[in-house]
């Protein structure tokens, strides 16, 4: 195990295009470090850098407290598993486990311990005689996690490994990826654009955007307390609504009410910077939204709100309820660029009148498709941002335990 540290990291191409502009990370030994972030922002980039994959072009990357920019990838101490499996198809599940092994020159006996090992740790002792043409993707994935285990490094490397396997598998595998890191306690690097991924497996995550880091912290840090509104929409799932607002001393007046600051909120506003009154963005979860009617009377101390449902989908233990809210939509550079990530940039329409939003209500619900329904929303979980920075208001608040807890993610929605 070791510590793997990033000092003033960058990547600089032949044409000046910049991957990665000045990281600073430190990877703690035994930790599962998550980098996360939307296609090209430099998270894979960052980790070939480790692996010794791609040149370094400025600053200095160590493993367990050794500069290792001039090394050779075979002497890092690392073991990497990759997007595709890369096992040698003419090779055995065992050939290729101890593949690397043999080329260091281990003898046999020494190998079919590692390998035996490794395979009852990942449930694959049965296959160890078959080739992988005969295995399923997501036994083919562990194939490759058994391949890095065997060889006992410093560090893994892992680089999207899920990504393509089906929506059960990638919850399966996830699931022996997080119980072997915790049984072996060896540092980790992962690699992901799946939100739930990073806040399901990471000790802490690195979220990046153009090859910078936006923020690292704990998965519940992070959701509850995101610095900027790159990071508040992309953690989450589903996405956190926004709307523009106007904020006063002890409240917020937004299109669907005005809502009243709790004592943390005031003490954050009155030490932000900035006349009272004045216009900002908020951000309001979806799962912060409630059916009123299923609101205890101590808890009416939010705002109620009446909206027509456009869209509920049901997942069973709760509810999807998309609504639109009459409102300008909010207009920032990084929330256009999370919309054009996710497709959804053609949907949106900068000055329009209305805002979608979605609300995620238990299952205990009245709403109806089509009917309008009282809403009720927790106004202790806003977010508050500048417009003209995107930074939060709330960075000095330290989020409480009930604030940090994040939802079970759940399947994909079903359309009613």
């Amino acid at each position: 195990m070791a510590q793997v540290e990033f000092d003033d990291v960058y990547k600089r191409y032949a044409d000046g295009f910049e991957a990665v502009k000045h990281l600073d990370l430190d990877v703690r030994d035994g930790e599962l470090m998550v980098l996360v972030g939307p296609s090209g922002s430099g998270k894979s980039t960052a980790l070939r850098m480790v692996a010794g994959l791609e040149d370094i072009s400025g600053g200095v990357v160590r493993i367990g407290g050794e500069p290792v920019n001039n090394r050779a990838p075979k002497d890092r101490d690392i073991a990497m598993v990759f997007q595709n499996y890369a096992l040698y198809p003419h090779m055995t599940v065992r050939e290729n486990m101890g593949f690397a092994l043999r080329l260091a020159k281990m003898h046999r006996p020494d190998i079919d311990r590692r390998v035996d090992e490794a395979a009852a740790l990942l449930d694959l002792e049965q296959h160890l005689n078959r080739k992988p043409a005969m295995l399923s993707g997501g036994q083919r994935q562990r194939v490759a996690l058994g391949r890095a285990i065997v060889r006992t490094p410093s560090a893994f490397l892992m680089d999207e490994p899920l990504s393509n396997l089906d929506a059960k598998l990638r919850v399966q595998t996830r699931t022996v990826i997080a119980r072997i890191q915790q049984r072996l306690g060896t540092t980790t690097i992962y690699v992901t654009h799946d939100q739930t991924e990073a806040l399901t497996l990471g000790h802490r995550i690195a979220v990046m955007r153009g090859g910078e880091l936006q923020q690292v912290g704990a998965p519940g840090e992070l959701y509850a307390r995101p610095l900027n509104l790159f990071v508040a929409g992309f953690i989450g799932s589903p996405s956190m609504n926004f709307l523009p607002g106007e904020l006063f001393a002890d409240s917020v007046r937004l299109p669907i009410g005005t809502l009243a600051l709790d004592d943390e909120l005031r003490r954050a506003v009155a030490a932000a910077p900035g006349p009272k009154g004045r216009e900002i963005i908020v951000g309001m979860r979806p799962e912060h939204f409630e059916d009123a009617a299923l609101v205890s009377p101590e808890q009416h101390g939010g705002a109620t709100f009446t909206a027509k449902i456009d869209v509920l989908e049901s997942l069973g233990s709760e509810y999807y309820a998309y609504f639109d809210v009459d409102s300008d939509r909010v207009s920032a550079e990084e929330l256009e660029e999370l919309a054009q990530e996710s497709g959804s940039a053609d949907l949106l329409r900068v000055g329009s009148p209305r805002v979608q939003m979605i609300a995620r209500l238990s299952d205990g619900t009245k709403a109806r498709l089509g009917q309008p329904l009282e809403l009720w929303f927790d106004p202790r979980h806003l977010q508050l941002f500048d417009p003209a920075t995107g930074r939060s208001l709330l960075a000095s608040v330290q989020p409480t335990e009930q604030s940090m807890t994040i939802p079970k993610p759940l399947a994909g929605p079903v359309r009613q």
